[in-house]
């Protein structure tokens, strides 16, 4: 354990620098911290897969921790948008449109709440966590061919539970579940 302990450090040593560099050159100063101290974080625990040559392979695992970094980004912005919209909504006395957001988004998480556990599963993947057909199809271990067809099956089985459980509501939920569709 030392041993592999004092070649990480030296690698550590001898690769922080140029990691850094490569993350402050794609992204700035204000993540670079961040994201040199994640790779290095995936590192120690993938230390028995690390290839001799380690730089390679720590600037690929840097892009990756910079494009979820830069995805959670956006995802935190659109939701902080969506509720500024709603404030903006409340400030010029609409509270209906709000209510009705409610309403509708309670309408589709109930439907959503329905549906099997595999279908809940991808629909989230993709929608909520705005990974691709084939980057969900890595997280449950099919091919991209195969997340499109159940992506398409659970859509439509949440379009199904939508009008069951949203009563005269369904029309307003049923426009959600195309954003949904839209955003994949």
């Amino acid at each position: 354990m030392a041993d592999e302990a004092d070649r990480f450090t030296t690698m550590y040593d001898a690769c922080r620098g140029r990691v850094w560099a490569y993350v402050v050159s794609r992204a700035g100063r204000q993540v670079a911290d961040e994201v040199v101290s994640e790779t290095f974080t995936i590192a120690w625990r993938r230390r028995a897969e690390m290839p001799r040559a380690e730089l390679p392979w720590l600037l690929g695992v840097a892009r990756n921790v910079l494009r979820e970094t830069v995805r959670a980004e956006v995802r935190r912005a659109s939701f902080a948008a969506e509720l500024r919209e709603w404030t903006e909504r409340s400030d010029r006395g609409s509270a209906e449109d709000i209510a009705d957001d409610v309403a509708d988004r309670s309408a589709l998480l109930t439907a959503l709440a329905s549906l099997p556990e595999d279908d809940r599963e991808v629909l989230i993947l993709a929608a909520w966590q705005g990974f691709s057909p084939a980057e969900a199809a890595q997280v449950v271990g099919c091919t991209s061919a195969a997340m499109r067809v159940r992506l398409h099956r659970a859509r439509k089985r949440l379009t199904r539970a939508v009008e069951a459980t949203a009563g005269p509501s369904a029309a307003a939920v049923r426009r959600r579940v195309q954003l949904v569709r839209e955003e994949v």
